[in-house]
């Protein structure tokens, strides 16, 4: 099933109760066959389920992507770290599903995710991507205007063998150039 931006069949809508399975569906191909995810074994709907509330209550933007009535894609973003002093910075997670990926999905997903952001008053938004060959992954974010920050040589280790993690950083609405708002 083609998606493709240009010709406005892709829906990006914030996440709802039945989109889980489908996103399940999606993140498990992720987790089995790729390394965008260091995760190994894929989490059940209930563990999704679970962990998109926790980012809801949080008050974080949860989207998916719609084409015909299918969730084809979802986008997050989380806290970039724990502490006081990251709370203006986010980090970004973008998966589509298998078979559509440079159909537009992601990069849909992707830019609405940071207008929501900076709407929000949002100041820095990382991408850390798995796999420092990603390159489909590390060309969206570039597109986008993330700028490549680093790599982190073999971190991970996944289907036996190292894997890096590459960093891209995009500055949000002012980004840095003043302080946040009280």
């Amino acid at each position: 099933m083609p998606a493709d931006a240009e010709t406005g069949t892709i829906l990006i809508r914030a996440v709802a109760d039945g989109d889980m399975e489908a996103i399940q569906d999606i993140y498990a191909h992720h987790v089995l066959e790729g390394l965008a995810s260091f995760e190994e074994t894929p989490p059940d709907v209930a563990e999704l389920t679970r962990r998109r509330d926790a980012h809801l209550t949080a008050g974080y933007p949860y989207l998916v992507a719609e084409v015909e009535g299918r969730v084809l894609g979802y986008a997050y973003v989380a806290a970039y770290r724990p502490r006081p002093a990251y709370l203006h910075s986010v980090e970004n997670s973008v998966y589509v599903a298998k078979g559509t990926q440079r159909q537009g999905v992601g990069g849909r997903l992707l830019e609405r995710l940071i207008e929501r952001c900076a709407e929000k008053g949002y100041r820095q938004m990382i991408a850390i991507i798995g796999d420092s060959d990603n390159e489909s992954s590390i060309g969206l974010h570039s597109r986008l205007g993330f700028e490549m920050i680093g790599v982190l040589p073999c971190v991970g280790f996944k289907f036996g063998r190292w894997v890096d993690q590459v960093i891209m950083q995009l500055p949000l609405g002012r980004g840095g150039d003043t302080l946040p708002d009280s």
